[in-house]
């Protein structure tokens, strides 16, 4: 009985994690778009905002956790079902995704100690965010929706959604400013669609 309660308690861990991740996510990406600019070399950061990186890179080490918990979690409720093939792809782009995303944090760090300007903090950030992390996440969200269709467990809109977003990730998101909040939206949206299925 014990390992039945703990299997029908996973599909709520792994949509609280999920939505715990999204937002955290969200809010350190804005965080770093907002305090560090992308564009100009020449633009320094504006002192009142060092605050925001400061906040962020607090922030990008639980977003972290909480996505290895929500992958812990969706592999657990997919059990013996899965298909080889695709959960390594899903467990290796995951484990990609975070370490990429704390090497873009770690560089967008390097920027609190600027006395001028200079674009190699701030390019080097961008590019391992928008370029690498994310591509990292199309790839995520692919085996995702892959793993939740072939389990029914995604309805068709939701499968369409993980097209759709991975598409964008990996074929225009690091030319985008700002595309990459997609994937916490994502994310979002199938953890609460799980947390309404277990309801």
């Amino acid at each position: 009985m014990e390992p039945t309660s703990r299997r029908l308690r996973t599909p709520h861990a792994a949509g609280m994690a999920g939505v715990a991740f999204a937002l955290l996510l969200a809010a350190a990406i804005v965080l770093i778009r907002i305090a560090v600019p992308s564009g100009n070399a020449d633009t320094a950061i504006d002192p009142d905002r060092r605050w925001a990186v400061r906040a962020a890179l607090e922030v990008v080490p639980f977003a972290g956790i909480f996505f290895l918990w929500f992958m812990g979690a969706l592999r657990s409720h997919t059990g013996e079902a899965e298909d080889r093939f695709i959960a390594t792809v899903f467990l290796g782009s995951g484990f990609v995704f975070v370490a990429t995303l704390f090497v873009a944090a770690g560089a967008a760090g390097t920027v609190l100690a600027e006395n001028t300007p200079s674009d190699f903090g701030r390019h080097y950030a961008y590019t391992i965010l928008a370029t690498y992390s994310m591509r990292m996440a199309a790839v995520f969200v692919f085996s995702t929706t892959a793993i939740g269709w072939r389990l029914g467990a995604f309805p068709r809109p939701l499968a369409v959604l993980g097209t759709v977003v991975g598409l964008v990730l990996i074929v225009i998101g690091s030319g985008v400013p700002w595309s990459e909040l997609v994937f916490p939206a994502w994310a979002l949206v199938i953890s609460v669609h799980i947390l309404r299925a277990r309801s």
